[in-house]
């Protein structure tokens, strides 16, 4: 083997020395971002975030415009390459060029301490707006207007390992870390708001202001709409139910255990692990009650559930005031606990996309790259609400109950339509990750991809539906 015809290990093929030599064509690895930006084109997506960051800039002396240094690190995001050091040798990738709206010959892309000082010259107004952008955005989402809306509210650690602003070290979590509040929508999957906070704010910390401010743009626009809204423990805190109750919202929070909740639950355990004791079949039971807190103005629901099984007991309680909890606290229960899809989203964001990697040092700057993160992922999310294959298609079978026949009905359906159910990485194994060679002459720009590719068929998908 050789690289430049240089000598190296000894490696033969069929009698024929193999040797590895570079190209002298324009190349590129992150061939799957072109529909993405075809359909980023069609939406207007990218192009309604820019219009909104103040650019301080002498319009005369600018080479990177605010769209091309948020495409940049969007698109970036997305083919995984989530810090503004990867920039540096991107900026010359001609496929990275093309999704900013550049020709593959044109002068390279923003350096790393451009895209550092775009970051942090974000002003709080600027971040307002995006707000605003993003709440546009999941309205335009729906083609009529929704009857239902649920809302999935969850507090994210965010460690951090430098001396960004803000950062403070939490008990619980035992690290220096943010602590981001995130509204997710169960309806359409997209992450609906976004707020950093500082590392040892309280889970509910700034929640109610938020949904109030959510709510209200909502009813503006659609006054009949109804509103659930979903939280563990964290955020069963009494500002909560009262801003809640005020706007007439539906609501379901976790409730942490006290004495007086373990006595009023006592019997129902008792009769949970004499029935395990009696058959060996793990026993799950529910009763419901009202219960008013030393703080709480009145009484208000309780749903409780006991568990005894082969691992020991176990005991959950809600708080909701949902009309039907109390002829079926079961089913209360259960929707209460399909608030975990949403902590799916809440992955995507930290595993996929690496939306904990805040490193700037000013907590500005680091609020708008949570901001880009979340719209990586609301991007990806209308990508795969495009291509998903139609329910008839991907259906297998009637709704699942037990949380096993969910997981395997979940996995049934990624192996249907691995791009529809598809995490980022999923997407980026069969769709970004496409070498291809651009080729550019005075009359167009060919992009070739190999034909021996093996997910050339999931690339000509996408491109027939965006």
């Amino acid at each position: 083997m050789s690289i430049h015809a240089v000598p190296a290990a000894s490696f033969t093929f069929s009698d024929r020395p193999v040797e590895i030599t570079t190209s002298t064509g324009l190349l590129s690895g992150d061939a799957g971002l072109l529909p993405i930006r075809q359909l980023d084109e069609r939406l207007g997506f990218t192009a309604q975030l820019a219009a909104v960051i103040d650019d301080p800039r002498d319009p005369t002396r600018v080479e990177h415009s605010v769209p091309e240094m948020l495409r940049a690190r969007l698109y970036g995001i997305l083919a995984g390459y989530e810090d503004q050091n990867d920039h540096d040798l991107l900026r010359t990738d001609p496929v990275f060029k093309l999704v900013v709206g550049r020709s593959p010959e044109d002068a390279d892309l923003a350096s790393q301490p451009t895209l550092s000082r775009f970051e942090n010259a974000v002003s709080i107004k600027s971040l307002k707006r995006l707000r605003d952008v993003f709440i546009d955005q999941f309205i335009r989402s729906f083609a009529t207007p929704p009857r239902h809306l649920l809302f999935d509210l969850d507090a994210v650690d965010d460690p951090t390992h430098g001396h960004q602003q803000l950062t403070l070290f939490h008990g619980y979590y035992e690290q220096y870390q943010y602590l981001p509040l995130i509204v997710t929508c169960e309806q359409n999957d997209a992450v609906v708001m976004a707020s950093l906070r500082h590392g040892t704010a309280h889970a509910a910390l700034g929640a109610d202001d938020d949904l109030e401010y959510l709510v209200g743009r909502l009813r503006a626009v659609w006054p009949n709409v109804q509103i659930e809204v979903r939280g563990d423990a964290g955020f069963g805190m009494p500002w909560m139910y009262e801003v809640c109750e005020r706007l007439v919202l539906t609501y379901t929070f976790g409730l942490a255990g006290n004495a007086v909740l373990y006595r009023r639950s006592a019997a129902l355990l008792a009769q949970a692990e004499t029935q395990f004791a009696a058959n060996g079949q793990p026993q799950r039971l529910f009763d419901t009650f009202f219960y008013q807190a030393g703080e709480w103005p009145a009484a208000r629901r309780v749903v409780v559930k006991a568990e005894a099984n082969g691992h020991g007991t176990n005991r959950r309680y809600v708080v909701t005031n949902r009309s039907g909890a109390g002829m079926y606290p079961e089913a209360a229960y259960d929707e209460y606990v399909m608030r975990g899809e949403s902590e799916n989203r809440n992955k995507e964001l930290k595993v996929g996309l690496a939306a904990d990697r805040l490193s700037n040092h000013r907590f500005m700057a680091n609020y708008f790259r949570l901001y880009l993160h979340c719209a990586a992922l609301n991007l990806l999310i209308c990508l795969r609400q495009c291509v998903a294959l139609p329910a008839e298609v991907a259906s297998v079978g009637p709704r699942p109950v037990a949380s096993a026949e969910r997981r395997r009905g979940h996995n049934a359906r990624r192996r249907l339509d691995p791009l529809g159910e598809g995490q980022p990485e999923t997407w980026r194994r069969l769709l970004i990750k496409a070498a291809a060679e651009v080729v550019v002459s005075c009359r167009r720009i060919v992009v070739r991809l190999s034909a021996s590719w093996p997910y050339r068929e999931f690339y000509q998908r996408v491109c027939a539906v965006v």
